[in-house]
């Protein structure tokens, strides 16, 4: 992936509303606590992502549960965090896991990078802050497909409304109490505005959110929902986890890489982590959470032998559980960029801007090609030979909905230090060539229309094409939205591995909550049913184990 610096402005952390006071006896508190770890916890959380901080933040909200939550990353006190302007620094950096898919003869043999955030906040804390509740049809196929009722769209909504303070226009469905804070886009590039007018003008309907009744029907355009507050990235760690840490049943440990999961018989009864140079082997009295992502938790399922027997057997594994779905169904949001150069009286801007919605046919119930607008130039590797990128421009990062493709994440050795196996697959499936070539001439209809022109000086890609060279131009230029899930699929079929509850099969203990449970891709940004997704493991653990949720949690209450 190649882009244009961003233009940086000033960005020095601060705790934004919290006390230096705060600050200093967080800090003391979690370095007491690191220093004496505990030989067992009630709940162990592994990966401080967009759905292991709810759970996390949600189970030590009881100052009677003990809470170990493991991140194999570092802090997230770093100006390309804390700035959205810079996120694309992240890239690459000691804060990506730096996953590779394997080469992939559908995108000319090309191997895709897999980024995904290795900090405190996981991806929220490296994405575009983008905030995308996902469409009702989701969530209605994942209540059906789970066979619980609780997944549904009106259900989700509830919780969103219980998460989201949400200061754009009213909306029922929005929540404004929550600890989420939401917001539209900041003083957003005019070219953004330009986009939405264009979609207008072809037919799509607009609206002040590219939430609530957007995600209702079949599409529309709208600046995008974005999680930041005075120009700051607002993390799910930042909004969850970061205004507890000063708690006593709460042990946050960065640098923490989870070797494998604790199993007495058919029961997860702690896990093995590395930290500061030292293998711990601690245990759960309640459960374990995995919230490793759509990567790193097949991987982890597998080498403690839950997986596959098959894969399982031929490393050497001692088999716990067959399942075979683990790893299996892997899906991303594969996009192809487009890109514009600016005029000289027009600067980049990094951040997200705009999103469009719509469908490729009559009949459909949902849209099924959407795009992204970033105001910086943005292309593959492979794009870069024919199309170099200008120092100034804007792209639109068109993908489909809900892609055909399917891939797998697979083990190549039995060990902890042995690395995932990726492979995307993308563009495998004939449909999603052909589909694509349709999203990609609906964007460059509105990148080369009238609306656009003041901030054209030329299109740099893909131009009009046709035929084998279209297509050499999509298998060169598709990448990926980092958007992974599906490989530890809820459902109820021979290839399921959660249930409705988020447990896993088989095991007693264990449960999965991070996106790798997702039937299927969500319409837009993942970073949302994540956090949704947190919430409903969070309260089935309470539930189970605790008796109730607590008063705040129960009530949409969040008082720090």
């Amino acid at each position: 992936m190649t882009t244009a610096q961003p233009e940086p402005i000033e960005s020095q952390y601060s705790a934004g509303s919290e006390s230096s006071e705060f600050v200093r006896r967080a800090k003391e508190n979690q370095e007491r606590l690191a220093s004496a770890l505990r030989p067992d916890y009630d709940v162990i959380v592994c990966g401080a992502g967009s759905s292991g901080c709810v759970v996390a933040r949600r189970i030590a909200e009881n100052p009677d549960v003990a809470v170990l939550l493991l991140e194999a990353g570092g802090d997230d006190d770093v100006p390309s965090v804390m700035d959205p302007h810079l996120w694309p620094i992240n890239l690459g950096s000691d804060r990506d896991w730096g996953f590779v898919a394997e080469p992939n003869p559908h995108l000319n043999d090309r191997s895709i990078s897999m980024s995904m955030g290795k900090v405190l906040g996981g991806g929220s804390s490296v994405n575009v802050t983008s905030w995308a509740h996902g469409h009702k049809v989701d969530w209605d196929f994942f209540a059906a497909e789970s066979g619980d009722p609780a997944w549904s769209y009106q259900s989700v909504l509830d919780i969103y409304r219980r998460i989201e303070s949400w200061t754009g226009a009213a909306d029922s469905r929005r929540g404004t109490g929550g600890p989420m804070h939401v917001e539209p886009v900041q003083n957003p590039h005019p070219c953004a505005a330009a986009v939405v007018d264009r979609a207008r003008s072809m037919g799509m309907p607009t609206f002040d959110s590219a939430n609530g009744e957007m995600m209702e029907g079949t599409g529309g355009a709208a600046l995008l929902d974005v999680v930041t507050k005075d120009g700051r990235r607002q993390s799910v760690f930042r909004s969850y986890v970061f205004p507890i840490l000063d708690r006593p049943n709460l042990t946050v440990l960065t640098d923490a890489v989870v070797r494998r999961l604790v199993l007495e018989g058919q029961r997860a009864t702690g896990v093995e982590f590395t930290h500061r140079g030292t293998v711990h082997r601690i245990g759960a009295q309640s459960e374990v959470v995995v919230s490793l992502g759509a990567i790193n938790t097949p991987k982890l399922l597998m080498q403690s032998g839950i997986g596959d027997e098959k894969q399982l057997r031929q490393f050497g594994i001692p088999v716990t559980v067959h399942l075979p779905g683990v790893g299996n169904n892997f899906q991303d949001h594969l996009p192809f960029p487009l890109v514009w150069e600016f005029p000289s009286n027009w600067n980049n801007d990094a951040r997200g801007q705009a999103s469009m919605f719509w469908t490729s046919r009559a009949g459909l119930d949902s849209p099924d090609m959407y795009a992204c607008l970033g105001a910086i130039p943005f292309g593959t590797a492979a794009t870069a030979a024919r199309y170099p990128l200008p120092e100034k421009g804007w792209f639109l990062f068109g993908a489909l909905t809900q892609p055909k493709s399917r891939g797998t994440v697979s083990l190549t050795g039995p060990g902890p230090d042995d690395p995932p196996r990726v492979d995307a697959n993308g563009l495998s499936h004939p449909d999603d060539l052909a589909n694509s070539r349709l999203c990609v001439q609906v964007l460059r209809e509105v990148g080369n229309s009238a609306a656009l022109r003041p901030f054209v000086r030329r299109e740099v890609m893909p131009g009009d094409l046709s035929g084998q060279e279209f297509d050499a131009y999509l298998r060169d230029g598709a990448t990926t939205f980092w958007h992974q899930v599906g490989t530890a699929k809820m459902g109820r079929d021979a290839m399921s591995v959660v249930d409705g509850e988020l447990k896993v099969y088989g095991v007693e203990g264990l449960r999965v909550a991070d996106g790798s449970i997702m039937p299927r891709l969500t319409t837009g940004n993942t970073m949302a049913p994540c956090v949704v997704i947190g919430e409903r493991a969070a309260r089935a653990v309470a539930e189970t184990h605790f008796g109730t949720v607590s008063k705040r949690q129960s009530t949409g209450m969040d008082i720090y």
